[in-house]
């Protein structure tokens, strides 16, 4: 069996994937699975495709595994030694963002271009590259004779990046029926930064427990319409304007949640002076003491941490009239809300209510909308995936936090002890910039750092007999 990594010798892990593992993976991004919001236009072709590719890459896994399919999604039950529990749900998805501009990419997004560094494509991040980290995991173990104590089920969902409807929620709902409670959910969602958390002169690893709500609002305005030389006091269009300024310069308030001071509390360490001295004043569940607020405006003075204290409030589509010497007779625009933990979608309708304050201007739901995860406690889970996250990568801080999108693990809520959203993955403010964006690509060292996790935690879940020396490095 070849090698996953160039030295697999060595902890923590020092050197790239081998060039067949990056192959493998490149393939998989050659497989141009752009997810649509009609099902009628999925890729059908190109998910068949990457099925193929992975069941020829992973004879073990699907020889070994019982694999259940949803549409294209895919749930593999691997059995563990001692029937009747569920260790973990480990989760990711196959599906892609589309590409604007391929033009403006150093290779082609589906080209599944490999060098000496990274191994380049649209998914090489978010998310084929947990798809594939998580079986090459369990192709290792199944040779190396390590089987799970308690069964562990790999979801890989299809529609991720269009809310999961025909994938990740079905799955959950077959997990349910089968009365399912695990250990441990993992999926995507955090990371190890470096050079992003302001003042902190070390990468962090943000352990995600949650995830925040989901909801699009759309404000729209009738008016009678006419010729552009006799308007009256308004136009649909202006009272559109003002409505969506009201909302963008009335946000919802700011609020310390518990798991946000938890986070800091596990950062406090490696922060600057002023803001430990500050962060000793306020508790780790996030209670009202007189600090609280005064933390809650100095993370609001960014806007990436801005979304750790609010429901985020993003106007992201306006639109209206036909002709500029034309009055419109209609206008409309989306705005986009992040929603905190504590805070619903039947509170953001009515905080838009509120402060817009203009019968003229409807308020209403569109699209998907899903309410804020529930945040579940560190726990030994947590505290696992943390030990693992820092054999492989020394020195960095690890902490809690709140996945700020959406991802699959919304729909698995209460399927699991301790949810984490989390990839070993180490990536500065530029490498978080290429997801859903140009140039997306995976460093051989972040993707070896990524399969020698899964590796790590399927050792721990395994039975002792099992472990061996398989299960060390």
């Amino acid at each position: 069996m070849h090698p996953i990594i160039e030295n697999p010798s060595s902890s923590p892990v020092t050197a790239g994937v081998t060039d067949e593992v990056a192959e493998r993976l490149a393939a998989a991004l050659r497989c141009a699975t752009v997810s649509t919001e009609d099902p009628a236009d999925t890729a059908d072709a190109e998910f068949l495709r990457l099925a193929r590719h992975l069941e020829a890459a992973f004879p073990r896994v699907h020889a070994e595994l019982t694999l259940t399919t949803f549409g294209h999604s895919r749930l593999y039950r691997w059995h563990g030694t001692e029937p009747g529990h569920v260790s973990a749900i480990l989760l990711a998805h196959q599906d892609v963002v589309p590409v604007d501009d391929a033009q403006r990419w150093t290779h082609p997004p589906f080209a599944g271009v490999v060098d000496e560094e990274f191994i380049w494509g649209r998914g090489a991040i978010d998310d084929k590259s947990r798809v594939l980290a998580v079986l090459e995991a369990v192709e290792w173990a199944l040779g190396a004779g390590i089987r799970p104590r308690h069964t562990v089920f790999l979801a890989f969902g299809h529609d991720e990046e269009v809310f999961g409807d025909g994938g990740a929620v079905r799955m959950a709902e077959y997990l349910r029926a089968e009365n399912v409670r695990a250990e441990l959910l993992l999926d995507e969602g955090g990371v190890i930064t470096d050079g992003v958390a302001d003042g902190i002169d070390r990468p962090v690893a943000s352990i995600m427990l949650g995830e925040k709500g989901y909801a699009t609002v759309r404000l729209s305005v009738t008016e009678t319409g006419g010729h552009s030389s006799m308007p009256g006091r308004q136009t649909a269009v202006g009272r559109l304007a003002r409505a969506v300024a009201r909302v963008q310069d009335r946000p919802m308030p700011l609020r310390l949640t518990p798991v946000i001071a938890d986070m800091l509390a596990r950062m406090r360490v490696a922060l600057p002076e002023p803001h430990r001295k500050l962060l000793e004043l306020t508790d780790t569940r996030g209670l009202a003491t007189l600090a609280a607020p005064l933390v809650a405006r100095i993370l609001a003075a960014a806007p990436s941490t801005e979304a750790m204290v609010r429901t985020t409030t993003a106007p992201t589509v306006i639109r209206g009239g036909v002709k500029a010497n034309v009055l419109p007779q209609s206008a409309e625009a989306l705005v986009n809300f992040r929603i905190l933990p504590g805070d619903s979608v039947s509170a953001v309708l009515a905080h838009c209510r509120k402060v817009i304050r203009d019968i003229g201007v409807a308020i209403d739901l569109v699209g998907a909308a899903s309410e804020p995860s529930r945040v579940t406690g560190p726990g030994p889970a947590y505290e696992l995936i943390a030990e693992l996250a820092t054999d492989l990568v020394p020195g960095i801080v690890t902490t809690t936090g709140l996945v700020p999108g959406a991802t699959d693990s919304r729909h698995y809520d209460g399927l699991a002890e301790t949810r984490c959203n989390f990839a070993p993955i180490v990536l500065t403010a530029a490498d978080l910039a290429r997801i859903h964006g140009t140039d997306e690509r995976i460093s051989r060292l972040n993707y070896a750092r990524l399969i020698e996790f899964n590796r790590r935690l399927i050792a721990r879940l395994a039975a002792a007999s099992a472990q061996g020396e398989g299960a060390r490095r």
